[in-house]
């Protein structure tokens, strides 16, 4: 437990007043505060069998858990106490004590087969607790085990049948551990001494016989056997005296018998040293706030009036934890990256590699923090928040970068403007003094760290607003003729163009590392997925065969007692479980998808800020127009390539025409497909497209084109269709 966490005595854990079941919140409260594995332990009985005194003992404490000293019932549901696990300091040991069973003035069976039902289902060792010897009475006693299969469920599935339920029982019923208070006889059988274990093995025989009374005695046995295959007997001498019985809570230990002392000390031992961690399926360790969930699951379940479902309590303990670890891994996620990320980065490979160093760790944390994630749809939840923070770096890398680069031109440049409006360079000879000021600059500029991934493109920007500028003191250069006036202008231009070709290069390669990125990012999740599930495998598998081994073991004990028809009873029960479903083996060995996969590149949007991308798709058309007009010829030459999802492309030609300059581009002629790809040409969308299809298209913005009779014109407002994948974008009707 941990170490702020002291309780002195029991709290109610749940309440049950006139036969109704109620959790205790504050108890609940501090089931939420124990973050360590918890080893729960549970105790029922009859009523005035002094299974408080053995929990009291457990605890470490002469008092605590009530002890009562006449007939009537002290204990009223189920009272815990969580105390620091004397042998393993990493775990906390919760100890839960149930009011007495049979009790004459409740009255209500029922009431009492629900006790019994959560004792079982919320601890890892179970202890039953009964006064003199284990005969036929104390089994008839014990007649809550063979109503657990009317009590409790371990699928949420209506049609598993009882047989296949109780196969399912020893996967998770806990440990059972038989005390025997006050036991007075020999522990011999013909003459040979026997141990307590053995004890219990021998009255837990079954007598053969098809009639009733034989199916009666053998009920309880049978259930005992099938239901708890690790079992563990205690026997315990009277105390004290009779008289002395009623103040056993006070005496001293020399007050109290030698044996049975030694045999209280032998039972705490094996409880301290042999009792598991409360685990559930799959081998998912219980804390407080899990066992706390179970509690509320569970008592939820009952007072609804339905059965305790392993299952469903498992998938909403899950809710609950998968959603914090989703939260837990995206606070990492962010961690990380405020810590490594010095904004603005050089280049936004820089950004990617933290980014991914991050998400791994990330994804790791989320790993370990979640369990029963069906159908993955927290770790999509989570692969979907860590895209939008990484979205947030990227438009905050951006935006830093842009002013950082605006406001050292500002810095540089204003001189220069200055001059130019007090006409310095208006003079002969102007033209060529502002060029050498203008690559002064420039190379001032370039030479200064820290600007980020805008460098380039805010400073040829900046230099293209200047177009008019420089173009002015050029004419007035009287120095120049007007043949080196035009060379200049052409070299301008293809100084511009070659920049512009830069550019274009950086940023396709930019959206490139984003694909990269987003396809890095999909295989670490699903490496990560793989290996978990390789260990829940394992897990199972090994869960499976522990359950398998005990029920062949109970077999040859019936077969060797002689008792067939029970026999081949179990052999079902074996065969039902061998034929469990396991969907995370069979996934594996089947080699089925475990998350969706990547999208392939074609028909993927990078995984870019909405802002940047949109300029990053503006600008990547305005800068291709600008190639077109600058070093393509008049006609485009387009080679389509089908996409992704379709069949081929049947035709496909280029026509020349003009409209501002730019030629028109090529009809599109595709075949039961909704995406093509523009390879080697441009689809600026300033023509016309007819494009052939059986079905319909979706465009990148959710707008649906329908095609009528085959064909479909685009208008001229459609500005383009992306290099990601053909999706008509900022189209205003069809």
């Amino acid at each position: 437990m941990d170490s702020e966490i002291h309780m002195s005595g029991p709290v109610c854990l749940i309440e049950n007043n006139n036969l109704q079941l109620k959790v205790n919140q504050k108890a609940l409260k501090i089931l939420s505060t124990i973050s360590q594995p918890v080893v729960v332990v549970a105790i029922v009985g009859l009523y005035r069998t002094g299974k408080s005194y053995l929990m009291n003992k457990l605890a470490g404490k002469k008092g605590g858990f009530c002890l009562g000293s006449t007939v009537q019932s002290q204990t009223k549901g189920i009272w815990m106490w969580c105390v620091p696990h004397p042998k393993k300091p990493d775990y906390t040991l919760v100890l839960l004590d149930t009011e007495g069973l049979g009790d004459v003035e409740k009255g209500d069976n029922q009431n009492d087969s629900w006790i019994f039902a959560l004792a079982v289902l919320l601890s890892s060792t179970f202890v039953y607790n009964s006064m003199g010897t284990i005969n036929q009475q104390a089994l008839e006693q014990l007649h809550y085990v063979t109503e657990l299969t009317d009590r409790i469920r371990v699928k949420s599935s209506s049609d598993a049948s009882t047989d296949e339920e109780s196969a399912d029982f020893v996967s998770f019923f806990p440990d059972f551990v038989w005390t025997v208070r006050d036991f007075y006889l020999d522990l011999d059988v013909n003459g040979q001494s026997i141990t307590a274990d053995q004890y219990l093995e021998n009255s837990l025989k079954l007598i053969p016989g098809t009639d009733q009374k034989a199916k009666n005695f053998n009920l309880s046995r049978l259930c005992i056997r099938k239901f708890f295959p690790n079992k563990k007997c205690f026997i315990f001498d009277r105390p004290a005296h009779r008289k002395k019985l009623a103040s056993l809570q006070t005496l001293h230990d020399d007050e109290l018998e030698p044996e049975f002392l030694q045999q209280v000390r032998e039972f705490c031992s094996f409880i301290f040293s042999q009792s598991k961690i409360k685990t559930l399926s799959g081998g998912i360790k219980v804390n407080g706030p899990r066992l706390e969930s179970l509690v509320l699951t569970y008592v939820n379940a009952i007072s609804s009036g339905g059965l305790p479902c392993m299952e469903n309590a498992v998938l909403a303990l899950a809710q609950i934890e998968n959603t914090a670890a989703v939260k837990k891994a995206v606070a990492h996620y962010e961690q990380q990256m405020n810590k490594k990320v010095q904004l603005p980065t050089e280049t936004l490979q820089e950004l990617l590699d933290l980014h991914k160093d991050s998400e791994r760790e990330a994804i790791e944390v989320f790993m370990k923090n979640s369990f029963q994630d069906v159908d993955y749809l927290f770790q999509k939840e989570l692969a979907n928040l860590i895209k939008q923070k990484l979205d947030d770096f990227c438009r905050r890398n951006w935006r830093v970068s842009t002013d950082c680069c605006s406001a050292l031109l500002q810095n540089l440049f204003s001189p220069l403007e200055e001059e130019v409006k007090q006409g310095i360079y208006s003079k002969p000879g102007g033209y060529r003094l502002f060029l050498q000021k203008i690559n002064e600059l420039k190379t001032v500029y370039l030479q200064t760290p820290k600007k980020g991934i805008q460098a380039e493109e805010i400073l040829q920007e900046y230099l293209r607003s200047k177009d008019s500028m420089m173009d002015a003191i050029l004419q007035t250069d009287q120095t120049l003729t007007e043949k080196e006036k035009e060379i200049e202008v052409e070299r301008v231009k293809a100084e511009s163009a070659q920049a512009s070709a830069k550019m274009l290069e950086e940023m396709q390669r930019k959206n490139q590392q984003m694909l990269d990125q987003k396809e890095k990012s999909y295989k670490e999740h699903v490496q990560q997925l793989t290996e978990k599930m390789e260990r829940e495998r394992a897990q199972l598998m090994a869960e499976q065969q522990r359950a398998l081994t005990a029920k062949l073991q109970e077999q040859a004990k019936l077969l060797k007692e002689g008792f067939l028809n029970e026999s081949r009873q179990l052999q079902t029960e074996i065969q039902n479980l061998r034929m469990s479903p396991q969907p995370i083996c069979a996934r594996l060995e089947t080699g089925q998808p475990i998350l969706s996969p990547a999208p392939p590149p074609l028909t993927a949007s990078p995984p870019s800020p909405p802002a940047l991308r949109h300029r990053l798709d503006w600008k990547l058309r305005f800068l291709q127009t600008r190639l077109d007009l600058a070093q393509r010829s008049p006609t485009a030459n387009c080679v389509l390539k089908p996409g992704p999802d379709s069949s081929e492309v049947v035709s496909k030609r280029g026509e020349r025409g003009a409209r501002n300059g730019v030629p028109v581009q090529s009809y599109l002629y595709c075949q039961d497909t909704s995406r093509a790809r523009a390879e080697g040409g441009t689809l600026e969308g300033l023509g016309t497209y007819w494009i052939r299809t059986s079905g319909r298209r979706e465009g990148s913005r959710g707008a649906q084109f329908p095609w009528s009779a085959g064909r479909v014109a685009l208008p001229e407002s459609c500005r383009g269709v992306d290099s990601w994948g053909g999706s008509v974008q900022e189209s205003t009707g069809s």
